[in-house]
């Protein structure tokens, strides 16, 4: 991969490859914009099949974040890190710790927090190397589990499309199928759950599935969920999954989830639009989980502000919705103009006041 033509065609600012042969860590950080703040995003530990795989995981994800971060009104830029390994195989104390002295010497322009394949208690580890931190434990001075308010975001999210598809936001008698039931799916069905909303799900780990039917969500297999019929399709596991092959398949009227980077390809927005199918953009309606971990950055973290500002969630989903329909564009073109006209705006600002 021409990592030069890659970070253009993106839009980047810098990424930074890091190798420690003592603990056999190689990972990746891709600062994509800090227009608005310091680039922020998850550690995510995978075990790619490349290099090229990793990285371009990596600018993808780092992208998201600019524009999560800008369409939620945060400070924050877009950045992401990402570790070459098997997180149940290769994770030791001391290669998060040398992943901590790798974040540290950005100092400051890139802000870590977990991600798919690390944990709070390997954000300690880290921690130990580097102030760089965010979505520490409460007990540590943090925001702790950022799940939690990523649950309710997508729950707001789902809220403000029923509200514009059925006319009323109730997600009551309403389908739900969620692709994927890890921890983020979890917290989502149990505001669903608690509105009266059946729930069926799919994951590849037993583990999640025996979570999910001890809450009484009906489990189907993993492929078998693209053809199940439900309101609203919820993917919640890795990105891709929104593609040409999948949107045939799909039998609902909503797809709104917590998975990242859910479009195989932007296009793939287009053609939800012309099937009238309501995408939530995940960018726009997973993002509590960095309002969270942003409400203890420069000051002591309160919970109920961040609840109050995930909620707002709902508001900015049927902002997008109104610009869809006023502009006659896919919703997610509506939120990419949504997150795009905040980093002009201030772009411009900063323009002026530079002279």
């Amino acid at each position: 991969m021409n990592v030069l033509h890659k970070m253009a065609e993106y839009g980047h600012e810098q990424v930074t490859m890091y190798s420690d042969p003592d603990t056999g860590l190689r990972g990746i950080i891709a600062i994509h914009d800090t227009t608005l703040g310091p680039s922020c995003g998850g550690t995510r530990m995978w075990p790619y099949a490349s290099e090229d795989e990793a990285l371009a995981d990596a600018l993808r994800l780092s992208q998201a974040m600019t524009y999560k971060s800008a369409a939620a009104g945060l400070n924050l830029g877009g950045g992401k890190g990402v570790i070459i390994g098997d997180p149940r195989a290769d994770k030791t104390e001391a290669l998060l710790r040398a992943w901590g002295r790798f974040v540290d010497t950005l100092g400051g322009r890139y802000l870590t927090t977990t991600d798919v394949g690390t944990t709070g208690r390997d954000l300690e580890s880290v921690h130990q190397e580097t102030d760089h931190v965010v979505g520490l434990d409460v007990t540590l001075g943090g925001s702790g589990d950022t799940s939690i308010m990523t649950g309710l975001g997508i729950y707001m999210g789902m809220k403000a499309c029923a509200a514009h598809v059925w006319g009323d936001d109730s997600l009551r008698g309403k389908t739900v199928a969620m692709q994927g039931f890890g921890k983020v799916a979890s917290h989502t069905a149990e505001h669903l759950l608690e509105e009266d909303a059946r729930v069926i799900a799919t994951d590849i780990s037993q583990a999640a599935l025996d979570k999910a039917r001890s809450m009484g969500v009906k489990v189907v297999g993993a492929d078998d969920i693209y053809d199940t019929d439900c309101d609203i399709f919820a993917p919640c596991a890795l990105g891709g999954v929104i593609n040409a092959e999948t949107i045939d398949r799909l039998r609902c009227r909503i797809v709104a989830g917590g998975a990242n980077n859910q479009l195989a390809v932007p296009e793939d927005g287009e053609t939800l639009h012309r099937r009238g199918i309501i995408y939530a953009p995940d960018f726009l309606i997973n993002a509590g989980g960095i309002i969270n971990a942003a409400a203890e950055i420069g000051q002591p973290y309160n919970p109920d502000r961040s609840r109050q500002q995930t909620e707002r969630i709902y508001e900015q989903m049927a902002a997008v919705l109104a610009t869809s329909h006023k502009k006659e564009i896919s919703t997610a073109r509506a939120a990419d103009l949504l997150a795009e006209q905040r980093l002009a705006s201030v772009r411009q600002v900063r323009h002026v006041w530079r002279g």
